[in-house]
């Protein structure tokens, strides 16, 4: 059981169990699922990510910089809606006590759920506005017939700060799906400025346009595209449908190598951004996230099967008098399976965070690692009191690269050409997406212990001389493959959260393309509690030849945030899972070699990471 009591805005948390000894991570778990109710809240909770006091986080959605105080506010889902504020990506004030919702269902227009949304900074009255799916009918699913009705799109305005947003007293602003559209959703807007569409479409500079989420049954996932119109003093109730901004194929694929898994049959949470290299840009190239739901079944399709959270980038043009839009390259945003939903908005150079740390315009993302498996596992949640969390932030850009022309650079995969250089290379275009600056600098300014490892050529596996003495830390490497690999069953990476009963191993076996965490090993709690997943976590990862011999490095960076791990790398791929790590003595880290030889840089573990809620005691 767990006692919460409030000291002044401070949130403070005991978790006790009267009848229970203390845990001990020295011996063998229990069954878990018989322990008191919040008795786990600290085992594997991590500490410098957002997620809320309590109870299950959702999708994040609803981000937004504020125009007055310049401090960025990061939404989720959470018994409504509710979210802190940050002034520099590291530390978090929840504006409300016990992480309390800014917006909750219950109204005439949505008295089933609140879901997704996204702000308009300067909307009604130059205030922050909020544009978001009010939810009247339950069950929704693309598999089943669509209930008309069930989504609408609805507005809020921003008052106390963030603190709350109040719902205007009208009907929705887009009452119903596009006419005589059979729909599998209509969720999820995403509202945006884009330059380029005002010109194609002779529109007034700074209309504002939303992407709304969804699909359409026996054809496929679909984006639909509305821009404001109507007098300033109706302008953000009235939207008009602008038509199929984007439409895939049911269950078809940007490749048959699974560069980008599937489109699925229904789009959710999709966000645009325009970016360049350097972040942000008005100018910059068209990138979507978009999370694809699909099925492993295509005549009795499974609503929970598989869904993945993708980026996708490309170019808009009229298309029979239609506003189209046509990837070029595409990819996941993360390759773990519990990972989704992800949700951005531009940080502008004028935020707090920026103005701090100096750094341009940026679109910053959180995703959304669900603790059960979308609600699929019957991990021990009342036992925890919290299930899910989200990622890191991430800074999203358009990263290049120069490689050797080759088959390999020119086949369809997650990045495009960019440049025929004439002299035996290309240069590759693809997403880049880093930890918030600030975040990854706090990280190891802040650090109680550096350990440094040194590497070298190794053919075998062994434990690092020094290991660290927490859960808590991130650690930076480089592998140098041999150019022969692809001729050999080579793999090489890291075992983490080692111990005599546990570990967990990161490795990329060159010739599968693919970084794998294998977590068969990771928790001991799984042989003795149901609905911990240790299965294995992959993600298609190429290294391509690059001018003057040899391979592209290997370049990580893993965050162990106690359940949480974060697998970066080459600023290009994220894997994100859970580990359920049981034992206090599981924290050794070792070299991972099979199969030949490979060069290791230098490997630095900075222990600690930061607290994230300085404003809360638990």
């Amino acid at each position: 059981m767990f006692t919460t009591f409030f000291s002044g805005s401070r949130i403070v948390r005991r978790t006790h169990s009267p009848s229970s000894k203390p845990i001990d991570y020295n011996a063998a778990p229990p069954n878990l699922s018989t322990l008191a109710n919040a008795y786990l809240y600290d085992t594997w909770r991590p500490k410098a990510h957002v997620l809320p006091a309590y109870g299950q986080i959702g999708d994040p959605c609803m981000h937004y910089t504020s125009p007055s105080s310049g401090l960025f506010h990061v939404e989720y889902l959470h018994e409504g809606a509710s979210g802190p504020t940050t002034s520099d990506l590291v530390t978090y004030t929840d504006l409300k006590p016990n992480s309390a919702p800014f917006i909750r269902a219950g109204g005439i227009n949505d008295p089933i759920a609140v879901f997704d949304g996204s702000v308009m900074e300067t909307g009604i009255n130059g205030t922050p506005t909020l544009l978001y799916t009010s939810v009247s009918y339950l069950p929704i699913q693309w598999t089943t017939a669509y209930t008309k009705g069930s989504e609408t799109q609805y507005l809020a305005i921003e008052r106390d700060g963030g603190r709350n947003f109040t719902k205007l007293a009208h009907g929705p602003v887009s009452p119903s799906p596009p006419f005589a559209v059979n729909v599998t959703g209509f969720r999820d807007p995403y509202v945006f400025k884009d330059p380029q569409i005002d010109a194609l479409l002779e529109r007034a500079n700074g209309t504002w346009y939303t992407l709304i989420s969804g699909g359409v049954h026996g054809s496929g996932p679909s984006l639909f595209l509305y821009a404001q119109y109507g007098d300033e003093a109706d302008a953000f109730q009235k939207w008009e449908y602008l038509g199929h901004w984007w439409h895939e194929g049911a269950n078809t694929t940007w490749t048959d190598a699974n560069w980008a898994g599937r489109w699925g049959f229904n789009f959710e949470v999709a966000n645009h951004a325009r970016l360049d290299e350097c972040g942000a840009s008005p100018n910059g190239e068209i990138v979507l996230t978009v999370g694809a739901e699909w099925s492993y079944d295509p005549i009795v399709p499974q609503v929970l099967d598989n869904r993945e959270m993708l980026w996708v980038a490309g170019t808009q043009s009229i298309v029979k008098g239609a506003l189209e839009f046509e990837p070029s390259m595409a990819g996941p945003l993360d390759a773990g399976r519990s990972a989704y939903a992800a949700a951005g908005k531009l940080l502008p150079a004028t935020s707090q965070a920026s103005r701090a740390s100096g750094a341009p315009d940026r679109f910053i993302t959180y995703g959304w690692l669900t603790g059960d498996f979308n609600g699929t596992l019957p991990f021990p949640k009342a036992q925890q009191d919290w299930t899910g969390s989200l990622l890191l932030p991430r800074e999203l850009s358009i990263g290049r690269l120069d490689v050797v022309d080759n088959a390999l650079a020119r086949e369809k995969g997650s990045w495009r050409i960019e440049c025929e250089n004439g002299n035996g290379t290309l240069t590759l275009a693809t997403l880049h997406q880093k930890i918030a600056r600030e975040l990854l600098a706090a990280f190891k300014s802040d650090a109680t212990n550096l350990i440094t490892q040194t590497g070298g050529a190794m053919s075998s596996s062994n434990l690092f001389d020094n290991s660290p003495r927490s859960k808590h830390y991130p650690m930076t490497a480089s592998i140098i493959y041999p150019s022969d690999s692809c001729n050999t069953c080579i793999r090489a990476g890291f075992t983490i959260l080692y111990g005599p009963h546990e570990s967990t191993a990161i490795y990329y076996p060159f010739s599968n393309e693919s970084l794998i965490i294998d977590r068969s090993n990771s928790s001991a709690a799984a042989s003795t509690t149901p609905g911990i997943n240790t299965g294995l976590e992959t993600g298609k990862l190429r290294l391509f030849d690059i001018p003057g011999g040899g391979i592209e490095p290997l370049n990580l960076t893993i965050v162990v945030d106690s359940g949480v791990v974060e697998v970066h790398v080459n600023d290009q791929f994220v894997l994100s899972t859970w580990i359920w790590s049981w034992y206090e003595i599981s924290r050794d880290i070792g070299f991972l070699v099979e199969g030949g030889e490979v060069e290791f840089g230098e490997v630095r573990t900075w222990e600690g990471l930061v607290d994230a809620w300085p404003g809360r005691l638990s």
